[in-house]
């Protein structure tokens, strides 16, 4: 597997795979009215994309960069998806450790996950795997397609020492 940084030919299979994990409705808060030119100004606009490569086929991407700008800069957060046919294969620890590499030589202090759906488990234990911890949840945040209602967190680790 490579992971390496997104280029504008792309496109076309970062969209399909979002399309793909927009569909199931229990991973990300988008809908089905998240179109094409909206996908392309979020995930090619001012953050850093990266796609997981696979024989030549791209299964996997990301996106990060400051959670929020000023005086919220030093937190990055990150976004996730790999196509469903592909998961359970590494592909997306393979991401989140690149991602977390990245935003460290970035400069950022941490990593913050601002939307992460409690009941997609994989993406949970993933997640606590590398170290992070839940720093809040929100109550029935996120409708999900089969659960309803369902409670999203707030994930959080560092990547530097503390105080560095």
């Amino acid at each position: 597997m490579e992971i390496r940084p997104a280029t504008t030919a792309d496109l076309d299979a970062m969209w399909g795979i979002l399309q793909a994990v927009i569909a199931a409705g229990d991973a990300l808060p988008f809908s089905d009215d998240f179109d094409r030119a909206t996908f392309e100004s979020h995930w090619s606009g001012g953050q850093a994309s990266y796609v997981a490569v696979v024989d030549a086929d791209v299964l996997g991407v990301y996106k990060y960069g400051a959670n929020y700008p000023g005086r919220g800069a030093h937190v990055a957060s990150a976004t996730y998806a790999v196509h469903p046919a592909a998961q359970g294969r590494g592909i997306g620890r393979a991401l989140v450790q690149h991602s977390l590499v990245q935003a460290r030589n970035a400069g950022f202090l941490a990593m913050q996950f601002n939307y992460v759906v409690s009941s997609n488990a994989p993406a949970v234990a993933l997640y606590r795997s590398l170290g992070f911890a839940v720093a809040g949840t929100l109550p029935k945040a996120f409708r999900h397609a089969r659960l309803g209602l369902v409670d999203s967190y707030v994930m959080h680790r560092f990547l530097q020492p503390r105080g560095a």
